[in-house]
């Protein structure tokens, strides 16, 4: 009969812990939308909470953003993706108040459009350009290598530029597309926020994976950070190279760079 090991001889398969947030972060409030048929709202509260931050849920047909601080607009296939990806969300109640906070002249609201969100901002017109569908017009799932190319946003301030991080990505309509003008001026004005590395998948534009507008408090990506922030339940790779029992957590630095930002501010 084999012998009982004690708790402090069990072998470690994996250092899966997390630095505890800093309680100052705890006082941001991010909210997160769910539209019908929103699918990743949950992850996206918990990325936050796991940033440090605590989540607040927004109502679709409520306008009315209850003070938070910042704004997600999570992932799924609201409203079944009839008309097209992200037409019929973008004229919902919270979209409006949304919108207006984005463009205010002072203080302006930072938000975050991930996936269905980043389609989303392009059809309220705070981002600009549209996502259609994959240039194979095939539904992907996969681990994806991104680039940190802009880290001056509310959302990438934790990275470095030039950083290279893993997170799932899992889309149908994921071609970003924009008119000459339009990719020359993002290109020149810095506003690639992410971009694709290795592979496209999707046949986006100059392998763009995520913009910003001009001030750099609204950005769009269409990768989900959110399903890479707890070690032991994120891809199997990161940017730092290959990490045991899938524990790589490259997403959280999105969640942590508003919150240290607006802390900061």
């Amino acid at each position: 009969m084999a012998e009982s090991l004690a708790a402090h001889e069990v072998p470690l398969v994996g250092d899966f812990s997390q630095d505890t947030p800093d309680d100052a972060l705890a006082g941001v409030r991010v909210g997160v939308i769910t539209f019908p048929g929103t699918l990743d709202d949950r992850d996206a509260s918990r990325a936050v909470r796991l940033a440090g931050g605590t989540p607040v849920p927004l109502w679709h047909d409520e306008a009315n953003l209850h003070d938070v601080d910042a704004v997600i607009v999570p992932g799924g296939f609201s409203y079944g993706d009839y008309l097209r990806a992200g037409a019929i969300a973008a004229k919902a109640a919270v979209m409006s108040k949304v919108v207006e906070a984005a463009q205010a002249s002072e203080n302006p609201l930072p938000v975050l459009g991930i996936c269905n969100g980043f389609q989303i901002l392009t059809e309220t017109h705070l981002l600009p350009g549209s996502m259609i569908k994959n240039d194979h017009r095939k539904f992907i799932c996969r681990d994806q290598t991104l680039r940190i190319e802009n880290n001056q946003t509310f959302w990438t301030s934790d990275f470095e530029a030039g950083q290279d991080i893993v997170v799932p990505l899992k889309n149908q309509d994921g071609q970003y597309v924009a008119d000459a003008k339009t990719l020359k001026a993002l290109e020149a004005e810095n506003r690639v926020v992410f971009r694709y590395v290795d592979v496209n998948p999707n046949g986006s534009r100059n392998d763009i994976a995520g913009i910003s507008n001009e001030r750099g408090n609204v950005v769009g990506l269409m990768p989900h950070p959110e399903h890479a922030v707890e070690p032991g339940f994120g891809p199997s790779s990161s940017g730092f190279g290959t990490v045991d029992l899938r524990g790589g957590a490259d997403g959280l630095g999105v969640f942590t760079s508003v919150l240290n930002k607006l802390v900061g501010a």
